[in-house]
């Protein structure tokens, strides 16, 4: 009967917890697929500059060219008087801090006349002062303020470098990949806002 069989008889013992599953792989970075950029353009590019231009490709119908810091300003001068490239739509930045060259510049002209935009990359290490665009494009000045303030590369021969977006006495420069959000510059934050940084 059953009030005479043992506790527990004939029942299975519980299952033992599943093992923890191990974390997935890290995955490998996104390579970007570029493709050829061909035509007059990058071709003319390469017989006036020579060894100085690194690559001439194309990423999703955007075309680029990758130059040596130095003759940064003089491409953009080019391509504003011989291929009406004449408006320079941004200049921005993009931090590999474990690069020797640690910073990737990215200038953006568009010709209208065109219809066309392009961009002239660069890389620079840290406490390099490339040539300030400003006297081939008016439009330089900001934006090079703007890659100045986030990033901390001073342009040389501005004529107004200093911070455009946050406060002068600001210390750090907010995106640089090592500044953290929580750890900014706190004393500016207790001072001005009255607040803890982390709050």
């Amino acid at each position: 009967m059953a009030d005479d069989a043992t506790p527990g008889a004939g029942t299975p013992p519980p299952a033992k917890p599943a093992p923890p599953k191990a974390p997935p792989a890290a995955k490998p970075p996104a390579v970007m697929e570029t493709a050829e950029w061909t035509g007059d353009l990058p071709a003319t590019l390469v017989s006036r500059f020579g060894e100085d231009v690194l690559q001439t490709a194309s990423y999703r119908d955007q075309s680029f060219a990758v130059v040596r810091p130095g003759v940064v300003v003089p491409v953009l001068e080019f391509l504003k008087i011989e291929w009406d490239f004449d408006y320079l739509v941004d200049v921005t930045a993009v931090d590999y801090p474990d690069k020797p060259e640690r910073f990737e510049l990215v200038y953006i002209v568009y010709s209208f006349a065109r219809n066309e935009r392009i961009r002239i990359k660069t890389s620079v290490a840290e406490g390099a002062q490339p040539q300030t665009a400003t006297g081939v494009h008016l439009t330089a000045n900001w934006l090079e303020r703007e890659v100045f303030d986030m990033f901390g590369v001073e342009f040389a021969g501005h004529p107004d470098l200093r911070r455009i977006l946050m406060p002068d006495e600001w210390e750090g420069y907010p995106l640089r990949k090592d500044y953290s959000i929580i750890q900014q510059d706190e004393r500016w934050v207790q001072e001005n806002l009255g607040i803890d940084s982390a709050q």
